[in-house]
């Protein structure tokens, strides 16, 4: 998917939401315990209910690696699903790779060529090398590490250089050598609020994928105030507050009533 057709489809859908498949074998409704493969069964009734209120899914390859060769099955299962059922919608892996130049292009062999995924969120840390080999795929998606939701994203990412530069705006800055707004975006925590003004300061165009709304306490109207631009340029993901919203029978139509309350929420704010 290339950015006008993920424009298109923003304001098509009037939605900019993406579902997290953070799926845990320990959270999921008892009853689909009783079938083959548990963590399929749960995505396949959580992406079929919600699709009409969101634009992309992320799985959440940790969720999945827990559970070993089980859980890979799971999730090419899913993305599977996804493509053939769904090709509209972005799909994002969500596993921070990034590594020495040979070792990110066998990441890149794996998501995007084997498992046919649009995006993956990459580590930015270990420059340049580590991030180009997943760009050399046309139509595909890097989605950098830049300023997270989490509390100890403090640590490192708001330090500041001699120059009085803090960490995250160097990733921004510096990487808009090796991409650019059409195959690169930014994870930016959706709690950093007001932090979203100094992020289009350094990156105006560029799509930020936004975690943290819902159980982390994010804000959907602050990230839409400060981070929002003229084609939308946000993703905003929840996970837990739509999939876990109901842990019955009817889990799936109680996740699609939530998905729909944030999309409902999303087309006002859009321009």
């Amino acid at each position: 998917m290339n950015r006008q057709e993920l424009i298109d489809q923003i304001f098509t859908k009037k939605t900019f939401l993406c579902v997290g498949l953070d799926t845990d074998i320990k959270k999921i409704p008892e009853h689909l315990l009783r079938e083959d493969d548990p963590i399929f069964a749960f995505n396949k009734a959580i992406i079929d209910a919600t699709a009409p209120y969101c634009v992309a899914y992320k799985p959440n390859l940790a969720f999945y690696e827990s559970m070993g060769v089980k859980g890979w099955i799971s999730f090419e299962a899913t993305i599977k699903y996804l493509n053939e059922n769904y090709p509209q919608h972005f799909i994002i892996a969500d596993a921070k790779r990034g590594d020495i130049g040979n070792t990110s292009a066998m990441y890149a062999r794996t998501f995007f060529e084997e498992m046919n995924i649009d995006a993956l969120t990459v580590a930015p840390y270990m420059g340049e090398d580590s991030v180009t080999p997943f760009l050399q795929y046309e139509g595909k998606w890097v989605i950098l590490l830049a300023l997270t939701s989490n509390k100890g994203s403090h640590d490192f990412q708001l330090t500041t250089d001699a120059e009085g530069e803090r960490l995250f705006e160097k990733v921004l800055r510096k990487s808009q050598e090796w991409g650019n707004a059409d195959n690169m975006m930014y994870v930016v925590g959706a709690t950093q609020g007001k932090m979203f003004e100094d992020i289009r300061k350094v990156a105006p165009d560029h799509f930020l994928l936004v975690p943290g709304i819902g159980a982390q306490g994010g804000s959907l109207e602050e990230v839409c105030r400060y981070g929002m631009t003229k084609d939308c340029g946000l993703i905003v993901n929840s996970s837990r507050a739509i999939i876990y919203a109901d842990k019955t029978e009817r889990f799936a139509d109680v996740a699609a009533e939530e998905a729909k309350k944030v999309a409902l929420q999303m087309a006002q704010l859009l321009p």
